[in-house]
């Protein structure tokens, strides 16, 4: 009975090195995505058709609303990531003058290419008045993620990899905010289902009842 636990423990022990290690490499994994999925339609509404795209304002000072996508970038997941950017331009918008933006949508596509698929997020406004000091122009998201596997997928299968932006966004006034002036950036996370921590924990548990009974039977 005693050799037979042995081989068990000891088998456990290896077991749970294995799946730590493929727990710390799923965790270490990268993802390639870009904002620029060609030949898709990015917005609806007052928006050109084009990159970047364009959006002229509606009413007061003449102002622009320019989208830029975010070009292929390579990030460790988990990690914050850029999914583009929008700038307000104004050049003649003061606290006296202001522009006026209409209501729009924006649908945005993120088009993860480690994992060979695409989603879309997509943002409503109801549109604002501007002035250089002060914005109320927002941007609501309606899906709070894409992934993991089919979900949210336009096309494709996300895999383990979930995007997920940060809901609202305020467009900031021009030209005294931001950075470039006008400026703000679609912030969002990328991430991993919680297979690989799970698979940590077992490892680590199993790696140390091995080493435990391994004492046990050194002692006795």
């Amino acid at each position: 009975m005693t050799t037979t636990l042995k081989r068990l423990f000891k088998a456990a022990l290896f077991a749970g090195a294995a799946i730590l290690v493929m727990a710390v490499a799923a965790n270490a994994a990268s993802i390639t995505y870009t904002t620029n999925a060609a030949g898709t339609a990015f917005v609806s509404g007052n928006f050109s058709v084009g990159n970047p795209l364009v959006m002229n304002s509606t009413g007061g000072q003449a102002a622009t609303l320019t989208f830029t996508p975010n070009p292929v970038s390579t990030t460790g997941v988990p990690s914050g990531i850029n999914l583009g950017d929008f700038l307000l331009a104004c050049p003649t918008c003061s606290d006296a003058q202001t522009t006026t933006f209409g209501g729009f949508t924006f649908d945005l596509v993120v088009t993860d290419q480690t994992d060979v698929a695409t989603g879309e997020f997509v943002g409503t406004s109801i549109g604002a008045v501007i002035s250089a000091n002060s914005s109320t122009l927002e941007i609501d998201w309606a899906l709070p993620s894409l992934g993991p596997g089919p979900v949210n997928a336009l096309t494709g299968n996300f895999g383990p990899t979930i995007f997920t932006r940060l809901s609202p966004i305020v467009i900031v006034p021009a030209p005294n905010s931001g950075s470039p002036p006008g400026d703000v950036t679609i912030q969002g996370l990328v991430s991993s289902t919680p297979e690989p921590a799970t698979f940590g924990l077992i490892g680590g548990a199993l790696i140390g009842l091995g080493f435990w009974r391994r004492k046990r039977l050194l002692r006795g």
